[in-house]
């Protein structure tokens, strides 16, 4: 037998009355499909950007902009190392870290006007979005490139975009079979350069590439940095190295000099990797003896774990004012620096 309390026929009554109550309420309808789309769609938009990158630079005018100012660490704040330089017309990305086809669409530049792309070594921090910026680049929806794909790398280039064409032929194929796009458009060219010299000269715009050391055993080679010139402006980047005479060859008075550090909060941490890479003292060393308008650092090798912590950005600059007093900054991501004949001008995203 069922006992039925008091309360509970009270409980009762009052839930069926809740019910019925509910059922004479009109219903509210939400257009589901419209709803998931807008989701959808808002989630590949950007902004529209107001980097100075999106905009032609000025004659005599060279733009410099760190797409990504870190190491293999992967990070959200510091995407792997790419630089773009821009001058008289032409954009060139140097090195193709994780991330930069994300940073170039921030910064409001068509992945399909990418002139080419220039590289110090093939560590896979410096490559593994080399892929990435080639694909995305020639789909018409994203970057629409017309032309060729252009790689500049010293030996061992052909090996790279050979290895690519293979992986990714599929990619191609399927597109070009589905009439999304023409396979002229899906070209990639590798151009392999001897260092120590000149490797692009066009329309006034100089590229230098010349040897660095990422080791002391000599190891990992080739390994290279780069000088770009032009209408009197030069900017240098490091590359990955320890301090090398090449750094101070090509890098005497230059307005911008881009060079690498490593640091970590105890200096006698990873020594392995302090052997590969260049420590805010010396790096002090080389701007001191260089003397550039402006320092800058970027692939920033701070700190690699919860382990092995590094340090903030001003206690950075802190230790390289040990031996260097001049014009600093530490890179970050979408920092842009314009290169005029009135100096440097530095922005800040």
């Amino acid at each position: 037998m069922t006992h039925i309390t008091a309360k509970t026929a009270l409980l009762t009554i009052v839930v069926a009355s809740l019910l019925t109550a509910c059922s004479s309420i009109e219903p509210t309808v939400t257009n589901v499909s419209n709803t998931a789309h807008l989701v959808t769609t808002q989630d590949y938009l950007h902004k529209s950007s107001t980097h100075p990158a999106r905009l032609a630079t000025a004659p005599n005018e060279i733009r410099v902009t760190l797409l990504g100012t870190g190491s293999p660490v992967p990070s959200i704040n510091r995407y792997g190392m790419s630089t773009l330089v821009q001058a008289n017309g032409y954009n060139f990305v140097f090195d193709a870290g994780r991330g930069n086809v994300v940073r170039l669409t921030q910064a409001g530049v068509p992945l399909g006007q990418i002139d080419g792309v220039f590289l110090t070594h093939y560590h896979s921090d410096h490559v593994n979005s080399l892929s990435d910026l080639w694909m995305t680049g020639y789909i018409p929806a994203f970057g629409g490139r017309q032309g060729s794909f252009n790689v500049y790398g010293p030996k061992g280039i052909n090996s790279l975009v050979e290895g690519l064409k293979m992986a990714h032929a599929d990619d191609i194929r399927v597109r070009v079979a589905d009439g999304e796009l023409k396979e002229a458009t899906t070209s990639m060219v590798a151009h392999e350069f001897d260092t120590n010299s000149v490797v692009f000269d066009n329309n006034g715009v100089r590229i230098t590439a010349f040897d660095v050391q990422h080791d002391h055993n000599g190891a990992i080679q080739p390994a290279v940095g780069f000088r770009i010139d032009y209408a009197g402006r030069s900017v240098l980047l490091s590359g990955d190295t320890i301090p090398t005479s090449n750094i101070l060859k090509y890098g005497k008075d230059v307005d911008l000099l881009v060079h690498e550090v490593a640091e970590f909060e105890d200096i006698n941490a990873l020594p392995q990797v302090y052997a590969h890479h260049t420590n805010p003292r010396q790096a002090g060393e080389i701007f001191t003896k260089t003397k550039p308008k402006m320092a800058v650092y970027s692939h920033i090798v701070n700190g690699v774990s919860a382990q092995v912590i590094g340090i903030p950005d001003d206690k950075l600059i802190e230790r390289t004012r040990a031996t260097y007093k001049g014009p600093l900054v530490v890179g970050e991501d979408l920092m842009s620096f314009s290169i005029t004949p009135k100096g440097v001008d530095i922005y800040r995203h």
